[in-house]
């Protein structure tokens, strides 16, 4: 699959090998679309990217890791802002780890790419991001889940090959 009129090609990458795979089959097998200085009757066109885009989890969700009520005797529903402020400093590391991993990869190619980092529900953003950045083309990778825990753990690919507004490849894990 070497088509040379991509112009944006998303890449969600969550730090598994799995992503990561689908990152590198995507370097591997896509040619971008080359800059053009454009006809008379044309706008000049601007190269193709592979945007890596990393969803990190809302900091609602890992605030509700709350560490339990004030010891003696303080209110229940209070948070505590050293806690949250733990978890998303924590959750930055981690993001930070992985857009590096990921742009490491990729510096192995001679590619044009752009890096986004978005809050919120993985599937969710990813098709929300596909569909704002006009993509041609959305890779991610899959982690080959049984039956049982996809049943209960969802699937953010199949998901996105259902909402998203543009096409879709899935590189698939061994893992079970």
């Amino acid at each position: 699959m070497a088509t040379g009129n991509l112009g944006c090609v998303v890449v969600a990458v969550d730090g598994s090998e799995e992503s990561m795979n689908a990152l590198r089959w995507a370097l591997d097998n896509l040619r971008l679309r080359e800059a053009s200085a454009g006809a008379a009757d044309r706008a000049p066109e601007e190269p193709g990217a592979i945007v890596v885009l990393h969803v990190q989890s809302p900091p609602s969700i890992s605030a509700g890791l709350n560490p339990g009520a004030i010891p003696f005797g303080g209110p229940e529903h209070v948070e505590v802002p050293a806690f949250t402020a733990a978890i998303e400093a924590h959750q930055r590391r981690i993001t930070e780890a992985i857009m590096e991993h990921a742009l490491k990869i990729c510096s192995e190619k001679d590619v044009n790419v752009k890096t986004q980092v978005v809050v919120g529900d993985p599937k969710d953003m990813i098709c929300e991001v596909a569909t704002n950045l006009n993509a041609d083309l959305l890779v991610m990778g899959c982690r080959a889940f049984g039956p049982i825990k996809r049943m209960f753990l969802g699937s953010v690919s199949n998901y996105c090959i259902n909402h998203v507004s543009c096409p879709v490849v899935v590189i698939k894990g061994t893992s079970s």
